[in-house]
């Protein structure tokens, strides 16, 4: 066990001895390559010859798994899964025992590179320390630590210590709000013949805060009516960021549930409540504006007190033509109401009435009740209305749909006739003859076609009434041939008649003539007379 033991030194000794004494005979072993860097786990191909001139005896020294080729005098062994660092030896031997060690380096990236985390909010103008670690990584002699902002280096470290730790202090400004940080490795084995290794940890987010020693101001009113809507703002100034900051309104301890607006280092917190008229009394309003890890805040005292709404009442909300409708208006001790509608009420008291004889002119009119109530040196308002709903009609009168209408063909006309009634009557207009259906409230051009007598019936769950309609179209004949026509018809005509004058002019000429002739004729011809 002992001698098995002693075994894996005897090649160092030899190592030792064959470097300090020349071997015999002139034969070296050498190796290839005397320097190899592989990655962790890799795996290496060693060539160990040597110069014997006859064939020697050939071995690598070395812990590690191999496979081995051969030839001549030489032998290649390949290393397989290196884990670290080692120096394997190459011996041979000729007459003698000679041998060579050459230096096998593994690198590998490191195993983790983490930020400590930052705090969740840094205070602006206070120092801020950051820390990295890095655990594994080799070669530690090329291995170096980097502190980034963004891309800005502020620290780089060679990495010392398993695990090696980086450290750097900075001021915390308000450019460093949601800035991020991280560190970065960094393995430089460019001088032996390989690249630029990197590996970053994941980035960190820093939050900067400024929140000032005021305190928020809060508006509020000092009264307010029980079951009404009322307004809370909050406002603060010299925030950094204001768009962070959170706000919290509470009245006597319950949530209002603000809606937070920002401008620039300002921020406005509003928020709308509908006091219960359990809540009536004197209570303690208060707003808080949290921002990093630090608060500030107000409190301010508001009183809750009961005003109901007047009570407006109407005999009937829907009635028929010259029924009688009263409208009572009532309110609570104390309070004063007003009367409207467009009928003249009594004197302003706690109760006010009126009566009317309802007409179609008071289908949908509005009466409108206000109460008043003077609360601690202010006066409050409140408010009540009603709908008054008559039924009448249809009605279909000529102001509203002309008897007659007179339009020129080819013109954009709208028939315009409107039927009244509550509830809103149907109107049909039908042509006398052939019952066509006038349509009314269409813009189109205007026909021969459409000319007649109509009859418009208005009708409602109420009744019906009836209209006549005359519809009348003007249109023009082509008036321009006819003109022609009649001025040819006129020419040909004159120059026919000129021409008949002109023929029996002459022939009465001619007849006049001849019969003067045969006078002459007939007076040669005669015998004189005797004396």
């Amino acid at each position: 066990m002992a001698l098995g033991t002693a075994r894996p030194a005897l090649p160092a000794l030899l190592a030792l001895i064959g470097a300090l004494l020349p071997g015999l005979g002139g034969a070296q072993t050498s190796v290839h390559p005397l320097e190899a860097i592989i990655p962790r786990g890799g795996s290496v191909q060693v060539n160990c010859s040597t110069s014997c001139d006859h064939r020697a005896f050939l071995g690598l020294e070395t812990q590690l798994t191999k496979k081995e080729s051969q030839g001549d005098n030489w032998k290649i062994f390949e290393l397989s899964g290196v884990q670290e660092d080692s120096t394997p030896i190459c011996f041979s031997y000729c007459q003698a025992q000679t041998m060579v060690s050459m230096s096998l380096t593994v690198y590998w990236f490191p195993e983790r590179v983490e930020l400590a985390p930052l705090p969740r909010w840094q205070p602006v103008g206070e120092n801020l320390t950051l820390r990295c670690q890095v655990a594994g990584g080799a070669p530690r002699t090329n291995l170096t630590v980097v502190l980034l902002r963004g891309e800005e280096e502020l620290s780089r470290q060679p990495a010392v210590g398993e695990p090696a730790e980086a450290t750097v202090t900075v001021l915390a400004g308000r450019d460093d709000h949601l800035a991020n940080f991280s560190c970065r490795t960094e393995l430089d084995l460019r001088s032996r013949g390989l690249g630029l290794f990197q590996n970053s940890s994941a980035p960190r987010q820093l939050r900067t805060f400024v929140l000032p020693e005021t305190h928020p101001n809060l508006a509020i009113p000092s009264i307010v009516e029980a079951g009404t809507e009322w307004p809370v703002d909050c406002t603060m100034d010299g925030l950094f960021p204001a768009s962070e900051a959170q706000v919290r309104l509470e009245l006597s301890g319950r949530n209002l549930h603000p809606t937070v607006t920002h401008k620039n280092d300002s921020l406005l917190a509003t928020a709308h409540d509908k006091a219960n008229m359990e809540e009536e009394g004197t209570h303690q309003l208060s707003c808080v504006v949290t921002l990093g890890h630090q608060s500030r805040s107000w409190r301010e005292n508001v009183t809750i007190y009961s005003f109901p709404a007047p009570n407006l009442t109407l005999s009937e909300p829907e009635v028929s033509e010259q029924t009688v409708v009263t409208v009572e208006c009532e309110a609570q001790a104390g309070a004063l109401v007003m009367l409207s509608g467009g009928v003249p009420a009594r004197l302003p008291g706690p109760r006010a009435q009126l009566q009317l004889n309802a007409s179609a002119e008071d289908n949908g009119r509005i009466f409108f009740c206000s109460a008043l109530l003077e609360v601690a040196g202010q006066v409050l308002h409140k408010n009540q209305t009603r709908e008054l709903r008559v039924l009448y009609g249809p009605r279909l009168d000529k102001r509203d749909c002309l008897g007659n209408w007179t339009w020129q063909e080819g013109s954009q006309q709208t028939l315009t006739c409107q039927a009244w009634g509550n509830p809103v009557p149907e109107l049909k207009c039908h042509r006398k003859g052939d019952n066509a259906l006038l349509p009314i409230g269409d813009l189109r051009p205007v026909t021969r076609e459409v000319a007649g007598t109509y009859l418009c019936q208005a009708r409602s769950p109420r009744g019906e009434v009836t209209r006549e309609v005359v519809v009348n179209v003007i249109y023009h004949r082509n008036y321009i041939l006819t003109t022609i026509l009649v001025t040819v018809a006129f020419t040909i005509g004159a120059a026919g008649l000129a021409a008949y004058f002109y023929n029996r002019q002459r022939k009465i000429q001619k007849y006049k003539l001849q019969k003067a002739q045969e006078a002459a004729a007939m007076k040669l011809n005669t015998p004189a007379t005797p004396p």
